[in-house]
């Protein structure tokens, strides 16, 4: 018997979880995978391919290949390309023959507006690390400590539930007192349910989430449509009338009217822009299905913490319109599922009670340590039904079975 109660007492003290460490706190996540994966793309793109768009500039040299006259010489020659790039003025006649200006400015700015989406595009996740993520750290740090601690509650509950039954000369009062407070829910541990509960009821978190991904969609929409515009407008020039006669060269006879330049660099902004427009468009369903996560409960977590007696969320019909901030914390729950030490054991001890569902009655986690530590052995088998004043009933179980096979055991 003794050996029995060994055993039991080991088995209880393995089911204990380790104090948590320090480093639970700075290892939380504060981005879903999803977040994370668009900010890397929709801010590192821009700035890989401005980084060598610059790096060819510098090992190319010239950006603009004029052809200037055959008397020129090679400094005015020179000249002339660097009046030609500090313009990049167009000129053309219309369809009347009138003269007209065309500016191709916009490519000279290219790179450097490539810099300043890639900026745009990190302010929403700007707004979420210092308007969201402080409240967030603080409520994901809070819940995961209850969840294991209800969980170890749980164990230390049945590790006293052993030591009151040993020191018990009558099982049937023992059992009818476990009744009793499993009746009056003195196994429960309301804080966790009550602060989560709450939550419900608050949306500052999936407010700050839904304008976070709505910033970041305008923003990929308007640089497609500024992509857009400079190939309507710009990038389909790559060649230009260039004229060279202001300042000291305006009076110059020798000096024709306009020389025709060629942009070197044009094919490189080309792919550019086709390669930021072309992502920046399958990214835009990414983040509207980051944000239509808000529109559905993950019921796989909760359900699993059922089995705690300080949960149950579920089966009271808490949970009501998904848009809240619960549904932000459990998301980002399941982003840090292996900060949760308590979510792997009671998965397992779901997936037993589904097993056993027809053998034995398993309701919480203390109904399964109880099986666990041997304490249903002594539980009587036959069950009597007593009604309760809100209409349900509960099972009580007399010990005269237990007796007798106490007697025949001694």
């Amino acid at each position: 018997m003794s050996l029995s109660h060994t055993a039991a007492e080991y088995m209880l003290s393995d089911a204990l979880l380790p104090e948590p460490s320090s480093s639970r706190a700075k290892g939380l996540r504060l981005e879903l995978p999803s977040d994370r994966v668009l900010k890397f793309i929709a801010v590192g793109l821009p700035l890989f391919l401005v980084s060598l768009a610059f790096a060819r500039e510098f090992s190319a040299g010239s950006q603009i290949s004029c052809f200037s006259p055959s008397n020129f010489t090679g400094k005015q020659s020179a000249y002339a390309d660097t009046a030609c790039w500090d313009s990049l003025l167009h000129h053309g006649f219309d369809a009347e023959g009138r003269a007209v200006t065309k500016s191709l400015w916009a490519l000279k700015v290219f790179p450097y507006s490539l810099l300043v989406v890639a900026v745009l595009m990190y302010l929403p996740y700007l707004l979420w690390r210092y308007a969201a993520s402080p409240a967030l750290h603080s409520d994901l740090l809070f819940i995961i400590d209850e969840l294991d601690k209800s969980y170890n509650r749980s164990v230390r509950l049945v590790q006293h539930m052993r030591k009151v039954q040993q020191a018990s000369d009558d099982p049937e009062q023992f059992w009818e007192e476990y009744e009793r407070a499993r009746q009056e829910r003195y196994f429960e541990f309301p804080l966790l349910e009550r602060y989560l509960a709450r939550k419900q009821h608050s949306h500052s978190l999936v407010i700050i989430y839904l304008l976070r991904n709505l910033l970041l969609l305008l923003f990929l929409a308007a640089t497609c449509l500024y992509l857009v515009f400079l190939h309507l407008n710009i990038f389909f020039q790559d060649e230009f009338s260039c004229s060279i006669k202001t300042g000291l060269l305006q009076d110059e006879p020798h000096v024709p009217p306009l020389i025709p330049c060629k942009l070197v660099f044009f094919s490189v902004f080309q792919l550019i822009s086709l390669t930021v427009g072309g992502v920046y468009v399958l990214l835009m369903p990414v983040v509207v299905y980051s944000a239509l996560q808000l529109c559905q409960w993950d019921k796989g977590l909760l359900s699993v913490y059922e089995m705690l007696p300080a949960f149950d969320l579920l089966s009271r019909k808490m949970l009501t319109c998904p848009v809240n901030d619960l549904n932000v914390i459990l998301l980002f729950l399941r982003a840090n599922i292996s900060e949760l030490t308590s979510f792997s054991r009671l998965n397992a001890v779901s997936a037993l009670r589904e097993a056993s569902a027809e053998k034995q009655d398993i309701d919480t986690v203390v109904d399964f340590m109880t099986l666990l530590a041997g304490l249903e052995a002594t539980k009587p088998k036959h069950q009597a039904c007593m009604p309760l004043g809100n209409g349900e009933a509960i099972d009580m179980k007399p010990g005269a079975e237990a007796k007798d096979e106490d007697a025949h055991d001694s």
